[in-house]
């Protein structure tokens, strides 16, 4: 036993010497031959790469795209917003269980190239489709299916990937939802040009990252914040043993020490210095953000922006740089690569450029390690562009005004972003009615006024009815045209000049062929509207008029029928009717054979127990027309040039100048709009592919409805089928009849307004819900407007554009030394002819028809003789 152990020890020893031989041998080789073990670890490095894109492009290649289009209401609260994130989050596992990690990523795309403001898609995996489709936001967004993008090779591109730099475990600025977080993205891209190529487009992959990964993060984190702290206790315990020794050593000191008598002996001495204890390191401190799983995801963001313009794409990056500066706060994004001198190497350059273009074409996630954030840092980019976001206007959303071109409606001046203006306009087709609204002198007009002018040259029919005249001296050297003249008529009331001119036009006249009965009711309608009748208040005297003007139109029936349009009664006639025996007896007479049972058997039973004063309310206004020479001779002519209808059918421009908003004024105005509805409406005799479009300019809405409001809200009801356009301007909305008002606004296309006091905008500006509020619209300067605008069935705006003025827009078209030659083609096209021979032709009219009535009635009787004795 004794020999045994030292044998054993020896035996021991031996095998540690072996042991550490064959280490040193091991480690002698490693030194000499590294390079087989590292072609080994590189090699296989290449293999699982190799393999592991090869899986994540198969798995990319099972990825679907949604697009969001939010309503133009959308404002999403924070809950709904965190939601869609977590769906995002989850979202991106759903993917095979054999999928890379790097492709399990769900991408947001924010993308513009100046066809849009800003797209915003959703690309995942195509098993969470069904997850996705389904948002917190509701209806306030529509989600459908997009296709693949494709995009033509730009010239120029520029690539950047983000990282999160400051401190790893500070979060972003936590942005509030107003104003949009996304807007200094969308400001960014707000003059982006498609015709030079310009695109911009920005990505944004979020991946839950596995546990493991997370963890080894917080352990590194941990281990920084304990050794951190430990060099600021050894800095601490420095500083400490420093200050004591300087104390020590002082003058101050040893005179204290003497002073005592503590010097000297044992006591003497330096004293004992604590150092100071490392503190604990809290973990909710030391990882911050990265303190709690939940929520807690992984980001990549990679921007690209081309452009066949040199110099712009690079501009655009420098933009979307500052733009997403606005997120920063213990963290921020800033651009990944570093800087020598002119020269930034990045995802731009080699060796980054080919990693970038595979994430980007495949849509893998390989996000930097600092890349850590929760889903509420990212609250700004989670959903689309809310009612807070201020958008764009783009050529592709508002066309731009081409002269000649009938598809499209003048509406004004629009200065992009970048300070470049343009004229747009809408489609003329779906521009049905307009409201302008605004102070005098703010611009209505005008802008109506280029607005006709360039409809009229682009070959379409319209009519401008303007009480006050001042319209037609404006747009005279516009319209000064050969390719116009030939369409313009002039029907103007107002008698200016020392020789007026005056056209003619007979309400109750049969030579154009109208229906009788509506020809009967559109003159009783406009007289009830005019002075205010209805079946409650004046149910006599609306009889009265329907039965006389029922003999009246029978009787032009019959001269017509006759070939003597020449001898057709007027409006005038009325009072002959009602007053006169002789010529009573000889009307009926006339019509014996062509009324209906019920209106002769009024005239014979009923008429005759009418005292005499039930007539004057009806003679009143009659003869009001009658002492006016220029109403008299405008409505006194038996066979009126005046047709509405067919210049609606033949593309014609009339200019109609009632003069005036008194009484008599009012009345006419009443019977041009109730004629004017009547003519609308008897399209119906015409296929809807065949009706013409035709616009009506009417300026000062309160004069013209203050005699027909119910005509006028009418026609805003009805005109759309028949494809006549409404154009309405007054000065204050809410003068205007509450009917007129509600139909007008409820089917505005475009709806604009000048400025002028708050309390006039404001029903303007709560149809826009206040976006912009009425101080806003208050304060515009002259010839500015607010509007909003339709345009592919979509509501643009409301957006600020300047109007339109006729000297800057129609310089090339101005004839100024032709204005007399059309002001006289004008009026021949209406059928002027001097107001004192129209006055003579108007009182001679009586003895006409008197004539024809007794010719007439003797025909009737022989007529009557031959069929009673065969």
């Amino acid at each position: 036993m004794g020999s045994t152990a030292p044998h054993l020890n020896g035996q021991a020893s031996g095998e540690v010497l072996g042991l550490l031989t064959g280490l040193a041998h091991i480690a002698e080789w490693l030194i000499t031959s590294w390079w087989v073990p590292g072609a080994i670890a590189l090699f296989g490095w290449a293999v699982s790469e190799m393999v592991l894109r090869r899986l994540a492009k198969k798995a990319s290649a099972q990825r679907m795209a949604l697009e969001l289009v939010p309503a133009r209401h959308f404002d999403p609260s924070l809950e709904k917003i965190f939601r869609r994130g977590i769906q995002l989050a989850r979202a991106s596992t759903s993917m095979p269980w054999w999928a890379p990690r790097r492709s399990k990523t769900v991408q947001i795309r924010l993308r513009a190239d100046g066809t849009t403001p800003l797209r915003y898609r959703i690309e995942g995996p195509a098993g969470a489709q069904r997850l996705l489709s389904i948002t917190p936001f509701g209806p306030d967004v529509t989600v459908q299916k997009a296709p693949p993008l494709t995009d033509e090779p730009r010239k120029h591109a520029v690539r950047a990937e983000f990282m999160l730099r400051g401190k790893p475990t500070a979060p972003l600025r936590e942005v509030p939802l107003e104003p949009d977080p996304l807007q200094p993205l969308v400001d960014a891209v707000s003059d982006l040009r498609a015709e030079l190529g310009d695109l911009a487009e920005v990505r944004l992959d979020i991946q839950r990252a596995p546990k493991w990964v997370l963890r080894a993060r917080r352990v590194q984190l941990m281990a920084q914040a304990r050794r951190v702290e430990r060099r600021e206790a050894q800095r601490a315990a420095r500083w400490v043993r420093q200050d004591a020794s300087g104390i020590e050593d002082s003058l101050t000191w040893q005179l204290q020490q003497l002073v005592t008598g503590k010097q000297g002996g044992a006591v003497s001495g330096r004293r004992l210095v604590m150092p100071p204890v490392p503190r604990r390191v809290e973990a909710t401190e030391a990882l911050g953000k990265l303190a709690e799983d939940n929520h807690l995801v992984q980001v990549q963001l990679l921007v690209m922006c081309a452009s066949n313009t040199e110099g712009r794409a690079h501009a655009r990056l420098a933009q979307l740089q500052a733009a997403f500066d606005v997120f920063g706060g213990g963290a921020r994004w800033a651009m990944r690569g570093w800087r020598l001198g002119p020269w930034r190497f990045g995802a731009d350059r080699w060796p980054s450029r080919r990693g970038f273009e595979r994430r980007w074409t495949l849509g893998h996630c390989q996000p930097p390690r600092a890349n850590w954030v929760r889903l509420e840092e990212l609250t700004g980019l989670l959903k689309p562009p809310t009612v807070h976001c201020r958008l764009p206007l783009l050529a592709s959303e508002l066309p731009t005004f081409q002269h000649g071109n009938a598809e499209l409606l003048l509406q004004g001046l629009y200065r992009a972003p970048d300070g470049r203006r343009r004229l747009v306009a809408t489609y003329a087709r779906e521009t049905l009615f307009e409201v302008g609204v605004g102070k005098a002198g703010g611009g209505k007009t005008e802008r109506a006024l280029t607005q006709a002018i360039g409809w009229a040259h682009a070959g379409g029919g319209l009519m401008f009815l303007d009480p006050h005249r001042d319209s037609w001296p404006r747009a005279l050297p516009f319209l000064a045209h050969d390719h116009l003249a030939e369409r313009i008529a002039l029907i103007d009331l107002n008698a200016v000049g020392p020789a007026p001119q005056v056209s003619s036009w007979n309400p109750i006249g049969m030579h154009q062929g109208q229906v009788a009965h509506e020809i009967v009711e559109a003159v009783t309608d406009a007289y009830a509207s005019a002075l205010g009748w209805d079946d409650a208040s004046a149910p006599r005297a609306l009889t009265i008029l329907t039965a006389a003007v029922t003999i009246l139109v029978t009787v032009n029936e019959a001269a017509c029928r006759a070939g003597r349009p020449e001898d057709q009664a007027t409006v005038f006639h009325i009072r002959a009717l009602l007053t006169d025996a002789a010529f009573r007896k000889a009307a009926l007479a006339a019509v014996e054979g062509r009324l209906d049972e019920e209106t002769r058997s009024w005239w014979q039973v009923v008429f005759p127990t009418l005292p005499p004063d039930a007539f004057a309310v009806v003679l009143n206004p009659i003869a009001r027309l009658a002492a006016n020479p220029v109403s008299r001779a405008f409505l006194g002519q038996p066979a009126g040039v005046y047709n509405i209808r067919a210049a609606m059918d033949s593309q014609m421009i009339v200019w109609v100048c009632p003069g005036g908003n008194g009484p008599t004024d009012r009345l006419i105005t009443a019977l041009l709009a109730r004629d004017f509805l009547r003519a609308a409406r008897s399209r119906r005799d015409t296929s809807e592919a065949q009706r013409v479009p035709f616009r009506a300019y009417f300026d000062e809405l309160i004069t013209l409805t203050g005699s027909a409001p119910e005509t006028i809200a009418e026609m805003f009801e009805d005109f759309r089928k028949y494809r006549v356009h409404i154009h309405g301007m007054t000065q204050l909305l809410a003068r205007l009849p509450l009917a007129v008002r509600l139909s007008l606004v409820q089917n505005a296309s475009t709806l604009a307004t000048t400025a002028g006091s708050q309390s006039a905008v404001a029903p303007i500006t709560a149809e826009w819900g206040d976006q912009p509020g009425p101080d806003i619209v208050a304060a515009l300067d002259r010839f500015e407007h607010y509007m909003s605008l339709t345009v592919r069935g979509r509501r643009i705006g409301p957006v600020r554009i300047t109007g339109p003025l006729l000297d800057d827009v129609f310089t090339d078209h101005a004839r100024p030394q032709q204005v007399a030659a059309l002001e006289r083609s004008a009026r021949t096209m209406a059928g002027a002819a001097p107001l004192g021979q129209l006055t003579a032709k108007a009182t001679s009219q009586q003895n006409r028809v008197g004539a024809l009535l007794g010719q007439l009635a003797a025909t009737s009787s022989a007529e009557r003789l031959q069929e009673e004795y065969g």
